[in-house]
């Protein structure tokens, strides 16, 4: 299993200045983190947002609790959970920040819709991407997450004061024009049918994958084909967005579907990922085990999010305890797995790497692919 000890990296004076957002990719040796908190979370409002994305079994609870406080126990096993995870960071030498803690039952309205509350903090990775010295704000299609960026606020400027650059993405409507109205649940993806329209710039972070200058998207039903083409034209030509070809009828992320964890080397979720591009021959292609957690009852996600996991470096990676396949995966592979269990914490839609956002790595932009 892997060590927590703090290793020793060549430094250079110069990063150390400059350096204060840095981060290309899912696997140089990390510095510091954002960890999000559960604190507090609300039941999201029904939607066709989350009809799309959730699953059937936790469909009642939505309709039944939207804008209710998520049930105390529920939250304290979360917070758990989700502390145990900062503190082995911590003791890998890793520096960790959090959001400010934030009252999410406050309603809010805007020109086109009401809400009787937010939903939580807990995942910077969908609010936020770090490409190189920059944190982006992303255009997040729940309409319940359109404050999220706010408890992260003081972090970015922070980070901003001391030299990062930061961007807001186009703040979107969110109108009933955004979401389409012909949605109807896929059975196949010949059917595929978005719950998000092209009316303008939707995408949640987490529906991209970081390899120096190559960014590998997914379309999902929070993330829309303008949004992806909005990040190509931000970031320029310095920069290659790939959009991915994704077996998912229900998309939502692309961070328990295809994860690159070290040059050459990609886990892939097997149900979702039927091929990838040519340019992907020369990398060893690391097939995820079946899950064998089984979260049942109440869960924003599936059972797949144990793929979900979170590189310290090129070999150290953050894994579900409980998923010993997996954990066994890792070692054949030639990595150093790091078990943690955030069962609890997965229940709100999200894992290690969901629940991170990697401000700094040690490591430059490069190209993988050339």
């Amino acid at each position: 299993m892997g060590k927590l000890e703090t290793l020793e990296y060549p430094r250079d004076a110069a990063f150390d200045a400059a350096a204060v957002v840095n981060s290309h990719n899912e696997w140089d040796p990390l510095e510091e983190t954002i960890v999000g908190r559960i604190d507090d979370a609300v039941v999201p409002e029904w939607h066709v947002t989350l009809e799309s994305t959730m699953p059937e079994s936790a469909w009642a609870f939505f309709r039944r609790h939207g804008g209710e406080r998520f049930p105390q126990d529920m939250l304290d096993r979360a917070r758990e959970e989700l502390d145990g995870f900062v503190a082995l960071l911590e003791r890998a030498g890793v520096t960790v920040r959090r959001p400010d803690a934030a009252d999410q039952a406050v309603p809010f309205a805007t020109p086109h819709f009401r809400a009787r509350g937010s939903l939580y903090s807990a995942m910077p990775r969908d609010a936020f991407l770090v490409v190189g010295d920059e944190i982006i704000e992303a255009p997040m299609a729940w309409r319940s997450r359109y404050f999220e960026a706010h408890p992260f606020r003081p972090l970015l400027k922070d980070y901003f004061r001391r030299g990062a650059r930061w961007t807001a993405a186009p703040k979107p409507e969110l109108c009933d024009a955004a979401y389409n109205a012909e949605f109807r649940h896929p059975t196949s993806m010949d059917d595929m049918v978005y719950a998000v329209s092209e009316f303008e710039p939707l995408f949640d972070a987490a529906d991209f994958a970081r390899c120096g200058r190559d960014i590998f998207a997914q379309r999902s039903n929070v993330t829309n084909a303008l949004g992806i083409a909005w990040l190509q034209r931000h970031l320029g030509e310095g920069y290659r967005v790939h959009t991915l070809a994704v077996n998912d009828t229900h998309p939502m992320h692309i961070d328990a579907t295809f994860t690159p964890l070290a040059p050459g080397k990609v886990l892939i979720n097997p149900e979702r990922i039927d091929a990838l591009p040519a340019m992907f021959d020369g990398w060893e292609k690391l097939i995820a085990p079946k899950p064998a957690l089984e979260l049942g009852g109440f869960s924003m996600c599936s059972d797949w999010i144990v793929a979900n996991t979170f590189m310290l470096d090129e070999k150290r990676v953050f894994v579900e305890a409980s998923e010993e396949g997996l954990l066994r995966a890792f070692e054949r592979w030639g990595f150093e797995p790091i078990p943690h269990s955030l069962i609890n914490f997965n229940r709100f839609g999200g894992g290690f790497h969901c629940c991170t956002l990697d401000v700094r790595r040690r490591g430059g932009l490069e190209s993988y692919f050339d």
